[in-house]
């Protein structure tokens, strides 16, 4: 078996940290690696820094899809280098060993593992972005440049063990910008009208949104079922499930007002939203509007609630690769954050995740992943890559 762990860390070694996503040292790393396994590789990208690597983007059955970016690592909160790939008891440590360093090993060296038993892999494609953290600028730019052609697509993303994810939950993600009407804080709230203070009105009723309840319908009702039972037992977290069902919400950046004895004028708020089956982005930005009159909105990104159907053959097979490899039946689920599957889907990609990782991790200070977990992630890649070279 190919040494997955010292691919891990070596993809961990190259600085990838989105911003400001100059992916260049590690598409070319994996450009190498791809081309010494005999397959014809491309770099591709909007520009030098955001580079992508592309193998059999236009023939292929099945597209094994990553991404090379990673979130900033701040070395000083944490307990070892988090560039500096090294493999410890057990773990491969380091920033993108969850999100998804290690889940792109699993693929290459299940690639790898395919062409050394004589497996045809002409109609495996492999495809490692540049932009999943930001945006999705990565499998965009390949989509646009026409690189890939619709086909069955697993995505490396890390999931709980034995639990393909099939959906994603939608996004709503907004700036306001809020006038208000000046005076001076003494008189405050009787006269003026504070900017901050509407944008905090708008906060209250976004928390607001989170006790609806969803109704996902007939379909996916026993498949969201699963998914709570499977998301609270990867958190250790009972409760935690009820996001799959719930608008949640974050207001993830507010700055305003100009001194602390003046009403303020001015104050902007980004707001983050995932929506579930069920909640329509359009119908909800209305709603966001008809609460914040004194505000300019700008919508940042939306997107529907997205989900590959539980029957299609790409499910089929990525439950009947797991099942195989982890003598369990697996567990379809569908996932309360988003991702590049977003994406491919509406180009007509059916898409899954299955990856390795530990999901308290992804995005954390210490940020690993097991051994154990690539080795058994390079085996279900294996099983799934057989099942499409066979005729």
């Amino acid at each position: 078996m190919t040494d997955v762990a010292r691919i891990a860390a070596e993809l961990i070694a190259f600085r990838s940290e989105n911003p400001p996503g100059d992916t260049r040292d590690c598409a070319e790393y994996v450009r190498d690696r791809l081309e010494a396994l005999g397959l014809k590789t491309a770099v591709a990208g909007e520009s030098a820094e955001r580079a992508n690597a592309v193998a059999n983007g236009l023939s292929a059955d099945l597209l094994l899809c990553g991404h090379l970016d990673v979130v900033p690592a701040l070395g000083e909160t944490w307990s070892f280098d988090p560039f500096g790939g090294e493999v410890r008891d057990g773990y491969v440590l380091g920033r993108g060993a969850t999100d998804m360093k290690g889940g792109c090993a699993a693929q290459i060296s299940a690639v790898g593992d395919a062409i050394e038993r004589g497996v045809d892999v002409s109609r495996i494609g492999l495809a490692f972005v540049c932009d999943e953290e930001t945006g999705g600028g990565g499998i965009g730019h390949l989509l646009g440049a026409g690189l890939l052609s619709p086909c069955d697509c697993l995505i490396a993303e890390p999931t709980p063990a034995g639990a393909p994810c099939i959906g994603q939950k939608g996004l709503l993600r907004a700036r306001f910008r809020f006038t208000g009407e000046p005076g001076h804080a003494s008189l405050y709230p009787v006269r003026g009208v504070s900017a901050v203070m509407e944008a905090v009105a708008l906060i209250e009723y976004a928390r607001r949104l989170y006790g609806r309840v969803h109704d996902p319908g007939p379909e996916l009702a026993p498949v969201i079922a699963d998914s709570e039972r499977v998301l609270e037992a990867a958190f250790d977290a009972p409760g935690t499930g009820a996001v799959l069902r719930r608008i949640t919400y974050n207001p993830g950046r507010i700055e305003g007002g100009e001194k602390a004895n003046i009403v303020a004028e001015r104050c902007e708020l980004e707001l983050d939203l995932r929506l579930p089956w069920g909640c329509n982005p359009a119908a909800l930005a209305a709603e966001l509007r008809a609460h914040a009159p004194r505000a300019e909105m700008e919508c940042m990104s939306a997107s529907a609630p997205s989900c590959t159907p539980p029957g299609e053959r790409v499910v089929r097979r990525i439950a009947a690769a797991v099942a195989a490899v982890r003598g369990t039946p697996a567990v379809p689920i569908v996932q309360w954050a988003a991702s590049d599957a977003r994406a491919l889907r509406l180009a007509g990609f059916p898409t899954v995740e299955y990856g390795p990782g530990e999901l308290a991790r992804v995005h954390a200070v210490d940020e690993r992943v097991p051994v154990a977990s690539l080795e058994e992630a390079v085996a279900v890649y294996g099983r799934l890559i057989e099942a499409y070279a066979r005729p």
